[in-house]
Protein backbone atom coordinates (compact mmCIF):
# COMPACT_ATOMS: atom_id res chain seq x y z
CA UNK A 1 0.00 0.00 0.00
CA UNK A 2 1.03 3.45 -1.00
CA UNK A 3 1.62 6.07 1.75
CA UNK A 4 -0.46 8.47 -0.42
CA UNK A 5 -2.62 7.93 -3.05
CA UNK A 6 -1.95 9.30 -5.91
CA UNK A 7 -3.16 13.11 -7.44
CA UNK A 8 -5.81 11.63 -9.84
CA UNK A 9 -6.92 9.08 -7.40
CA UNK A 10 -7.63 11.76 -4.72
CA UNK A 11 -9.30 13.90 -7.61
CA UNK A 12 -12.04 11.23 -8.57
CA UNK A 13 -14.33 10.93 -5.43
CA UNK A 14 -13.71 14.99 -5.81
CA UNK A 15 -14.70 15.11 -9.72
CA UNK A 16 -17.88 12.56 -8.77
CA UNK A 17 -19.19 15.25 -6.52
CA UNK A 18 -18.47 18.10 -8.51
CA UNK A 19 -20.36 16.57 -11.63
CA UNK A 20 -23.35 15.30 -9.67
CA UNK A 21 -24.28 18.31 -7.46
CA UNK A 22 -23.82 20.42 -10.71
CA UNK A 23 -26.10 18.26 -11.81
CA UNK A 24 -28.31 17.90 -8.80
CA UNK A 25 -28.53 21.48 -8.83
CA UNK A 26 -29.78 21.90 -12.08
CA UNK A 27 -32.43 19.02 -11.46
CA UNK A 28 -33.81 20.46 -7.91
CA UNK A 29 -33.08 23.71 -7.72
CA UNK A 30 -33.40 25.23 -4.23
CA UNK A 31 -34.47 21.92 -3.22
CA UNK A 32 -30.83 20.32 -3.59
CA UNK A 33 -30.50 20.25 -0.05
CA UNK A 34 -33.71 18.48 1.00
CA UNK A 35 -32.10 15.15 -0.15
CA UNK A 36 -30.39 15.05 -3.12
CA UNK A 37 -26.76 16.59 -2.08
CA UNK A 38 -27.40 14.92 1.15
CA UNK A 39 -27.14 11.05 -1.13
CA UNK A 40 -24.55 12.32 -3.54
CA UNK A 41 -22.61 13.57 -0.27
CA UNK A 42 -22.82 9.65 0.86
CA UNK A 43 -22.21 8.59 -2.12
CA UNK A 44 -18.41 10.45 -3.31
CA UNK A 45 -17.73 9.29 0.15
CA UNK A 46 -18.76 5.49 -0.57
CA UNK A 47 -16.32 5.52 -3.22
CA UNK A 48 -13.60 7.38 -1.49
CA UNK A 49 -13.62 4.12 0.77
CA UNK A 50 -13.80 1.80 -1.88
CA UNK A 51 -10.25 3.85 -3.41
CA UNK A 52 -9.04 3.34 0.52
CA UNK A 53 -10.00 -0.30 0.78
CA UNK A 54 -8.14 -0.68 -2.67
CA UNK A 55 -4.94 0.47 -1.04
CA UNK A 56 -5.03 -1.56 1.84
CA UNK A 57 -6.86 0.53 5.16
CA UNK A 58 -8.77 -1.41 6.96
CA UNK A 59 -12.88 -0.21 7.17
CA UNK A 60 -12.05 -0.23 11.15
CA UNK A 61 -9.66 2.92 10.16
CA UNK A 62 -12.29 4.89 7.99
CA UNK A 63 -15.12 3.82 10.26
CA UNK A 64 -12.83 5.74 12.84
CA UNK A 65 -12.09 8.95 10.28
CA UNK A 66 -15.58 8.93 9.92
CA UNK A 67 -16.82 8.62 13.75
CA UNK A 68 -14.08 11.45 14.51
CA UNK A 69 -15.68 13.64 12.31
CA UNK A 70 -18.91 13.65 13.25
CA UNK A 71 -18.14 14.07 17.12
CA UNK A 72 -16.99 17.64 15.83
CA UNK A 73 -20.34 18.30 15.05
CA UNK A 74 -21.87 17.16 17.98
CA UNK A 75 -22.45 20.64 19.40
CA UNK A 76 -23.72 22.43 15.84
CA UNK A 77 -26.48 19.51 15.48
CA UNK A 78 -27.62 19.88 18.98
CA UNK A 79 -28.05 24.14 18.55
CA UNK A 80 -29.87 23.49 15.45
CA UNK A 81 -32.05 21.09 17.25
CA UNK A 82 -32.91 23.57 20.18
CA UNK A 83 -33.24 26.36 17.66
CA UNK A 84 -35.63 24.22 15.77
CA UNK A 85 -37.46 24.38 19.02
CA UNK A 86 -37.39 27.91 19.91
CA UNK A 87 -38.80 29.24 16.85
CA UNK A 88 -41.79 27.14 17.24
CA UNK A 89 -42.27 28.14 21.04
CA UNK A 90 -41.38 31.73 20.31
CA UNK A 91 -44.53 31.63 17.38
CA UNK A 92 -46.24 29.80 19.69
CA UNK A 93 -45.91 31.94 22.54
CA UNK A 94 -46.64 35.01 20.82
CA UNK A 95 -43.18 36.26 20.72
CA UNK A 96 -42.23 36.48 17.12
CA UNK A 97 -45.89 37.63 16.37
CA UNK A 98 -45.24 40.60 18.89
CA UNK A 99 -42.53 41.78 17.33
CA UNK A 100 -43.50 41.71 13.53
CA UNK A 101 -46.02 44.19 15.00
CA UNK A 102 -43.77 46.28 16.85
CA UNK A 103 -41.97 46.58 13.67
CA UNK A 104 -44.65 46.89 11.25
CA UNK A 105 -45.98 49.96 13.56
CA UNK A 106 -42.32 51.76 13.72
CA UNK A 107 -40.70 50.71 11.03
CA UNK A 108 -41.02 52.66 7.82
CA UNK A 109 -40.71 50.78 4.33
CA UNK A 110 -38.26 52.96 2.65
CA UNK A 111 -35.32 52.33 5.80
CA UNK A 112 -36.51 48.10 6.75
CA UNK A 113 -33.78 46.90 4.42
CA UNK A 114 -30.94 49.10 5.88
CA UNK A 115 -32.66 49.01 9.31
CA UNK A 116 -32.50 44.69 9.01
CA UNK A 117 -29.29 44.65 8.59
CA UNK A 118 -28.45 47.03 11.09
CA UNK A 119 -30.69 45.53 13.74
CA UNK A 120 -29.27 41.77 12.57
CA UNK A 121 -25.35 43.24 12.63
CA UNK A 122 -26.33 44.64 16.31
CA UNK A 123 -27.61 41.26 17.37
CA UNK A 124 -25.06 39.05 16.15
CA UNK A 125 -21.85 41.34 17.38
CA UNK A 126 -23.55 40.81 20.88
CA UNK A 127 -24.08 36.75 20.13
CA UNK A 128 -21.52 35.87 17.88
CA UNK A 129 -23.94 33.83 16.71
CA UNK A 130 -25.07 34.24 12.89
CA UNK A 131 -27.45 30.86 13.83
CA UNK A 132 -29.39 32.64 16.75
CA UNK A 133 -29.26 35.91 14.90
CA UNK A 134 -31.23 34.24 12.29
CA UNK A 135 -32.94 31.72 14.63
CA UNK A 136 -34.80 35.04 16.77
CA UNK A 137 -34.91 38.56 15.31
CA UNK A 138 -34.47 37.37 11.99
CA UNK A 139 -37.80 34.97 11.78
CA UNK A 140 -39.48 38.71 12.80
CA UNK A 141 -37.57 41.05 10.31
CA UNK A 142 -38.41 38.12 7.65
CA UNK A 143 -42.48 38.87 9.14
CA UNK A 144 -42.18 42.81 8.99
CA UNK A 145 -40.49 43.00 5.60
CA UNK A 146 -43.74 40.09 3.83
CA UNK A 147 -45.98 42.92 6.23
CA UNK A 148 -44.02 45.53 4.28
CA UNK A 149 -44.00 44.03 0.78
CA UNK A 150 -40.73 43.07 0.84
CA UNK A 151 -39.12 40.84 -1.17
CA UNK A 152 -38.09 38.29 0.66
CA UNK A 153 -35.29 37.18 -0.97
CA UNK A 154 -33.97 41.12 0.01
CA UNK A 155 -34.65 40.58 3.42
CA UNK A 156 -33.37 37.40 3.92
CA UNK A 157 -30.42 38.95 2.17
CA UNK A 158 -29.94 41.64 4.51
CA UNK A 159 -30.35 39.51 7.78
CA UNK A 160 -27.96 36.96 6.77
CA UNK A 161 -25.44 40.11 5.65
CA UNK A 162 -26.03 41.43 9.42
CA UNK A 163 -25.71 37.89 10.86
CA UNK A 164 -22.27 37.14 9.64
CA UNK A 165 -21.38 40.75 10.30
CA UNK A 166 -21.15 39.75 14.01
CA UNK A 167 -20.46 36.06 13.44
CA UNK A 168 -17.09 37.32 11.89
CA UNK A 169 -16.20 40.51 14.50
CA UNK A 170 -18.05 39.53 17.32
CA UNK A 171 -15.09 38.44 19.84
CA UNK A 172 -17.85 35.78 20.94
CA UNK A 173 -18.01 34.34 17.63
CA UNK A 174 -16.92 30.48 17.19
CA UNK A 175 -15.41 30.83 14.18
CA UNK A 176 -13.45 34.29 14.90
CA UNK A 177 -11.73 32.81 17.74
CA UNK A 178 -11.30 29.63 15.48
CA UNK A 179 -9.28 31.38 12.64
CA UNK A 180 -7.30 33.53 15.45
CA UNK A 181 -6.17 29.99 17.19
CA UNK A 182 -5.58 28.17 14.03
CA UNK A 183 -3.05 30.69 12.62
CA UNK A 184 -1.89 31.37 16.18
CA UNK A 185 -3.04 35.30 16.28
CA UNK A 186 -4.26 37.05 19.37
CA UNK A 187 -8.31 37.46 19.24
CA UNK A 188 -8.03 41.10 19.37
CA UNK A 189 -5.37 42.11 16.79
CA UNK A 190 -7.14 39.64 14.32
CA UNK A 191 -10.97 40.95 14.82
CA UNK A 192 -8.80 44.85 14.25
CA UNK A 193 -7.62 43.73 11.22
CA UNK A 194 -10.80 41.96 9.87
CA UNK A 195 -12.51 46.02 10.17
CA UNK A 196 -9.76 47.41 7.58
CA UNK A 197 -11.71 45.29 4.46
CA UNK A 198 -15.54 44.16 6.77
CA UNK A 199 -15.91 47.54 7.21
CA UNK A 200 -15.59 49.15 3.57
CA UNK A 201 -18.16 46.12 2.73
CA UNK A 202 -20.44 46.93 5.56
CA UNK A 203 -20.49 50.41 4.14
CA UNK A 204 -21.38 49.41 0.69
CA UNK A 205 -23.66 46.71 1.89
CA UNK A 206 -25.30 49.68 3.63
CA UNK A 207 -25.66 51.80 0.58
CA UNK A 208 -27.18 49.27 -1.29
CA UNK A 209 -29.85 48.05 1.10
CA UNK A 210 -30.76 51.98 1.60
CA UNK A 211 -31.23 52.00 -2.49
CA UNK A 212 -32.93 48.90 -2.62
CA UNK A 213 -34.97 50.01 0.13
CA UNK A 214 -36.02 53.53 -1.36
CA UNK A 215 -37.12 51.92 -4.76
CA UNK A 216 -40.40 50.93 -5.35
CA UNK A 217 -44.26 52.36 -4.58
CA UNK A 218 -44.56 53.15 -0.40
CA UNK A 219 -47.84 54.78 -0.55
CA UNK A 220 -50.52 52.48 0.10
CA UNK A 221 -48.33 50.45 3.51
CA UNK A 222 -50.89 51.21 6.06
CA UNK A 223 -53.08 49.26 3.51
CA UNK A 224 -50.89 46.86 3.19
CA UNK A 225 -49.38 46.32 7.19
CA UNK A 226 -53.08 46.91 8.24
CA UNK A 227 -54.65 43.42 7.96
CA UNK A 228 -51.21 41.34 8.68
CA UNK A 229 -51.48 43.48 11.96
CA UNK A 230 -55.25 42.64 12.56
CA UNK A 231 -54.55 38.96 11.52
CA UNK A 232 -51.54 38.42 13.94
CA UNK A 233 -53.41 40.29 17.08
CA UNK A 234 -56.65 38.33 16.43
CA UNK A 235 -54.82 34.78 16.92
CA UNK A 236 -51.87 36.43 19.69
CA UNK A 237 -52.36 38.44 22.54
CA UNK A 238 -49.62 40.95 22.08
CA UNK A 239 -47.71 42.33 25.07
CA UNK A 240 -44.61 43.67 26.49
CA UNK A 241 -43.91 40.84 28.65
CA UNK A 242 -42.89 38.89 25.41
CA UNK A 243 -39.67 41.19 24.92
CA UNK A 244 -38.15 39.03 28.07
CA UNK A 245 -37.55 35.97 26.51
CA UNK A 246 -35.23 37.56 23.38
CA UNK A 247 -33.48 39.82 26.28
CA UNK A 248 -32.95 37.22 28.56
CA UNK A 249 -31.37 35.37 25.69
CA UNK A 250 -29.18 38.00 24.29
CA UNK A 251 -28.08 38.76 27.90
CA UNK A 252 -26.87 34.99 28.58
CA UNK A 253 -25.23 34.57 25.20
CA UNK A 254 -23.74 38.15 25.39
CA UNK A 255 -22.22 36.68 28.95
CA UNK A 256 -20.79 33.84 27.49
CA UNK A 257 -22.87 31.14 28.89
CA UNK A 258 -22.90 28.33 26.21
CA UNK A 259 -25.17 28.43 23.49
CA UNK A 260 -27.23 25.29 24.53
CA UNK A 261 -27.60 26.20 27.87
CA UNK A 262 -28.59 29.95 26.66
CA UNK A 263 -31.05 29.09 24.09
CA UNK A 264 -32.87 26.39 26.30
CA UNK A 265 -33.40 28.92 28.81
CA UNK A 266 -35.30 31.19 26.17
CA UNK A 267 -37.31 28.31 25.20
CA UNK A 268 -38.26 27.79 28.86
CA UNK A 269 -39.26 31.60 29.27
CA UNK A 270 -40.67 31.20 25.92
CA UNK A 271 -43.41 28.47 27.46
CA UNK A 272 -43.45 30.44 30.37
CA UNK A 273 -44.83 33.18 28.79
CA UNK A 274 -47.07 31.63 26.42
CA UNK A 275 -48.49 30.90 29.95
CA UNK A 276 -48.93 33.90 30.75
CA UNK A 277 -50.02 35.69 27.93
CA UNK A 278 -52.34 32.97 25.52
CA UNK A 279 -53.12 30.56 27.71
CA UNK A 280 -56.27 32.46 28.24
CA UNK A 281 -57.32 31.96 24.60
CA UNK A 282 -58.04 28.02 26.01
CA UNK A 283 -59.20 29.44 29.43
CA UNK A 284 -62.24 31.25 27.89
CA UNK A 285 -63.75 27.99 26.49
CA UNK A 286 -62.65 25.27 28.84
CA UNK A 287 -62.25 24.65 32.28
CA UNK A 288 -59.06 24.87 34.19
CA UNK A 289 -57.60 20.97 33.58
CA UNK A 290 -58.57 21.20 30.07
CA UNK A 291 -56.71 24.65 29.47
CA UNK A 292 -53.33 23.25 30.97
CA UNK A 293 -53.81 19.71 28.66
CA UNK A 294 -54.29 21.79 25.49
CA UNK A 295 -51.82 24.01 26.41
CA UNK A 296 -49.17 22.13 27.23
CA UNK A 297 -50.31 19.81 24.27
CA UNK A 298 -49.73 22.65 21.90
CA UNK A 299 -46.28 23.91 23.59
CA UNK A 300 -44.64 20.23 23.38
CA UNK A 301 -46.22 20.43 19.54
CA UNK A 302 -44.44 23.71 18.75
CA UNK A 303 -41.55 22.70 20.02
CA UNK A 304 -41.17 19.48 18.01
CA UNK A 305 -43.61 19.64 15.16
CA UNK A 306 -43.79 23.72 14.89
CA UNK A 307 -46.21 25.81 14.79
CA UNK A 308 -48.95 25.84 12.58
CA UNK A 309 -51.05 29.18 12.16
CA UNK A 310 -54.39 29.33 10.73
CA UNK A 311 -55.18 33.10 10.79
CA UNK A 312 -57.00 33.20 7.28
CA UNK A 313 -54.37 35.66 5.94
CA UNK A 314 -51.79 33.58 3.89
CA UNK A 315 -48.97 35.71 4.44
CA UNK A 316 -49.39 35.41 8.01
CA UNK A 317 -50.22 31.62 7.99
CA UNK A 318 -47.27 31.08 5.54
CA UNK A 319 -44.81 32.77 7.64
CA UNK A 320 -45.23 31.64 11.36
CA UNK A 321 -46.13 27.79 10.04
CA UNK A 322 -42.66 26.91 10.76
CA UNK A 323 -40.25 25.74 13.44
CA UNK A 324 -39.86 22.65 15.46
CA UNK A 325 -37.07 20.23 15.73
CA UNK A 326 -38.70 17.87 12.65
CA UNK A 327 -38.18 21.42 10.61
CA UNK A 328 -34.07 21.05 11.28
CA UNK A 329 -33.50 16.96 10.47
CA UNK A 330 -33.00 18.00 6.92
CA UNK A 331 -30.04 19.93 8.09
CA UNK A 332 -28.80 17.35 10.39
CA UNK A 333 -29.24 14.92 7.82
CA UNK A 334 -26.58 17.19 5.45
CA UNK A 335 -24.56 17.69 8.23
CA UNK A 336 -24.27 13.84 8.99
CA UNK A 337 -23.46 13.20 5.53
CA UNK A 338 -20.59 16.01 4.89
CA UNK A 339 -19.15 14.62 7.57
CA UNK A 340 -19.09 10.76 6.44
CA UNK A 341 -17.74 12.38 2.90
CA UNK A 342 -14.98 14.55 4.80
CA UNK A 343 -13.72 11.85 7.35
CA UNK A 344 -12.91 9.42 4.65
CA UNK A 345 -11.39 12.05 2.56
CA UNK A 346 -8.86 12.71 5.00
CA UNK A 347 -8.87 9.83 6.50
CA UNK A 348 -7.79 8.46 3.15
CA UNK A 349 -4.96 10.71 2.74
CA UNK A 350 -6.74 12.06 -0.07
CA UNK A 351 -7.87 16.00 1.12
CA UNK A 352 -3.62 15.97 2.11
CA UNK A 353 -2.58 15.26 -1.38
CA UNK A 354 -4.89 17.95 -3.32
CA UNK A 355 -4.14 20.50 -0.75
CA UNK A 356 -0.27 19.76 -1.76
CA UNK A 357 -0.78 20.13 -5.14
CA UNK A 358 -2.34 23.72 -4.37
CA UNK A 359 0.19 24.68 -2.88
CA UNK A 360 3.01 23.75 -5.51
CA UNK A 361 0.55 26.34 -7.90
CA UNK A 362 0.55 28.98 -5.34
CA UNK A 363 4.34 30.86 -5.69
CA UNK A 364 3.42 34.51 -5.70
CA UNK A 365 1.59 36.32 -3.06
CA UNK A 366 -1.31 37.32 -4.89
CA UNK A 367 -1.55 33.43 -5.76
CA UNK A 368 -1.28 32.12 -2.36
CA UNK A 369 -4.23 34.53 -1.33
CA UNK A 370 -6.17 33.16 -4.52
CA UNK A 371 -5.90 29.56 -3.35
CA UNK A 372 -6.83 30.34 0.36
CA UNK A 373 -9.80 31.82 -0.92
CA UNK A 374 -10.33 28.96 -3.43
CA UNK A 375 -9.46 26.55 -1.46
CA UNK A 376 -12.48 27.95 1.74
CA UNK A 377 -14.75 28.63 -0.95
CA UNK A 378 -14.23 24.57 -1.82
CA UNK A 379 -14.48 23.58 0.77
CA UNK A 380 -17.53 25.22 1.80
CA UNK A 381 -18.68 23.25 -1.92
CA UNK A 382 -17.73 20.06 -1.69
CA UNK A 383 -16.97 19.21 2.19
CA UNK A 384 -20.55 21.10 2.86
CA UNK A 385 -19.08 22.36 6.54
CA UNK A 386 -18.16 25.92 7.83
CA UNK A 387 -15.22 24.82 10.27
CA UNK A 388 -13.75 22.43 7.97
CA UNK A 389 -13.41 25.27 5.63
CA UNK A 390 -11.46 27.60 8.41
CA UNK A 391 -9.77 24.36 10.01
CA UNK A 392 -8.55 22.72 6.83
CA UNK A 393 -7.40 25.93 4.61
CA UNK A 394 -5.57 27.44 7.68
CA UNK A 395 -3.68 24.68 8.60
CA UNK A 396 -2.54 23.51 5.08
CA UNK A 397 -1.30 27.21 4.41
CA UNK A 398 0.00 28.72 7.73
CA UNK A 399 3.85 27.90 7.19
CA UNK A 400 3.33 29.21 3.49
CA UNK A 401 2.33 32.54 4.68
CA UNK A 402 5.36 32.21 6.90
CA UNK A 403 7.65 31.40 4.55
CA UNK A 404 6.59 34.79 2.63
CA UNK A 405 7.38 36.75 5.31
CA UNK A 406 3.66 37.47 5.93
CA UNK A 407 1.86 38.29 8.90
CA UNK A 408 -0.51 35.50 10.43
CA UNK A 409 -3.32 38.08 10.33
CA UNK A 410 -3.75 38.05 6.66
CA UNK A 411 -4.14 34.14 6.79
CA UNK A 412 -6.88 34.43 9.60
CA UNK A 413 -8.68 37.18 7.96
CA UNK A 414 -8.54 35.12 4.55
CA UNK A 415 -10.26 32.49 6.12
CA UNK A 416 -12.85 34.46 8.50
CA UNK A 417 -13.30 36.50 4.39
CA UNK A 418 -13.80 33.01 2.69
CA UNK A 419 -14.48 30.36 4.77
CA UNK A 420 -17.04 32.22 6.99
CA UNK A 421 -18.80 34.17 4.80
CA UNK A 422 -19.26 31.60 1.97
CA UNK A 423 -20.70 29.11 4.31
CA UNK A 424 -24.18 30.61 4.15
CA UNK A 425 -24.28 31.09 0.04
CA UNK A 426 -24.28 27.07 -0.67
CA UNK A 427 -27.31 25.30 -0.58
CA UNK A 428 -25.98 22.29 0.73
CA UNK A 429 -23.46 23.56 3.59
CA UNK A 430 -24.72 23.23 6.93
CA UNK A 431 -24.77 26.91 7.36
CA UNK A 432 -26.89 27.85 4.06
CA UNK A 433 -29.12 24.78 4.56
CA UNK A 434 -30.02 26.47 8.59
CA UNK A 435 -30.52 29.89 6.74
CA UNK A 436 -32.98 28.43 4.76
CA UNK A 437 -34.76 26.68 7.02
CA UNK A 438 -34.68 29.09 9.66
CA UNK A 439 -36.14 32.05 7.26
CA UNK A 440 -38.06 30.39 5.36
CA UNK A 441 -36.08 31.76 2.10
CA UNK A 442 -34.34 29.33 -0.26
CA UNK A 443 -30.21 30.33 0.23
CA UNK A 444 -30.45 30.56 -3.93
CA UNK A 445 -32.82 33.09 -3.39
CA UNK A 446 -31.31 35.25 -1.18
CA UNK A 447 -27.85 34.68 -2.37
CA UNK A 448 -27.71 37.92 -4.93
CA UNK A 449 -28.65 39.82 -1.77
CA UNK A 450 -26.11 38.85 0.96
CA UNK A 451 -24.05 41.04 -0.07
CA UNK A 452 -21.55 40.88 2.72
CA UNK A 453 -21.22 37.36 2.30
CA UNK A 454 -20.44 38.14 -1.39
CA UNK A 455 -18.40 40.88 -1.15
CA UNK A 456 -15.88 39.75 1.65
CA UNK A 457 -13.85 36.78 -0.18
CA UNK A 458 -13.50 39.34 -3.27
CA UNK A 459 -11.49 41.92 -0.62
CA UNK A 460 -9.33 39.30 0.45
CA UNK A 461 -8.16 38.81 -3.51
CA UNK A 462 -7.76 42.82 -3.83
CA UNK A 463 -5.63 42.88 -0.48
CA UNK A 464 -3.67 39.65 -2.44
CA UNK A 465 -3.11 41.25 -5.53
CA UNK A 466 -2.64 45.14 -4.41
CA UNK A 467 -1.25 44.62 -1.24
CA UNK A 468 -4.18 47.09 0.11
CA UNK A 469 -4.58 46.86 3.63
CA UNK A 470 -2.26 44.15 4.36
CA UNK A 471 -1.37 43.77 7.56
CA UNK A 472 2.27 44.02 8.60
CA UNK A 473 4.34 42.20 11.33
CA UNK A 474 2.67 43.10 14.17
CA UNK A 475 4.69 42.06 17.24
CA UNK A 476 1.09 42.17 19.48
CA UNK A 477 -0.52 39.67 17.04
CA UNK A 478 1.86 36.71 18.99
CA UNK A 479 0.53 38.00 22.68
CA UNK A 480 -2.39 36.65 23.62
CA UNK A 481 -4.38 39.34 24.22
CA UNK A 482 -7.99 37.49 24.27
Amino acid sequence: MNEKPGFWISLFPLGFLILSLSTAGYLFGSGIAEGPAQILLFSAGAISAGISRLRGISWEKIEDTVLDSLRNVLQPILILLLIGALIGIWIRSGIVPALIVWGLELLKPEIFLPSALILSSVVSLATGSSWSTAGTIGVALIGVGAGLGKPLGMVAGAVVSGAYFGDKLSPFSETTNLASSITGVSLLSHIRNMARTTLPAFGFCLLAFGFLGWGGSHGETETTTGPVISALKSEFQISWVLLLPPLLTFFLIYFRVSAIPSIFIGILSGGVCFVLTQSNIYANSLNFQDAASSAFKNLVSAASEGTKVKTGHTVVDGLLSRGGMSSMLSTVWLIISAMFYAGIMEGGGMTQVLAEKVLNWAKARGSLFAATVFTCVGTNLFCADQYLAIVVPGKMFKEAYSRKGLDPRNLSRCLEDSGTMTSALVPWNSCGSFMATALGVPTLVYLPYAFLNLLSPLFSLVTGWTGWGLAGKDPESKKDLS
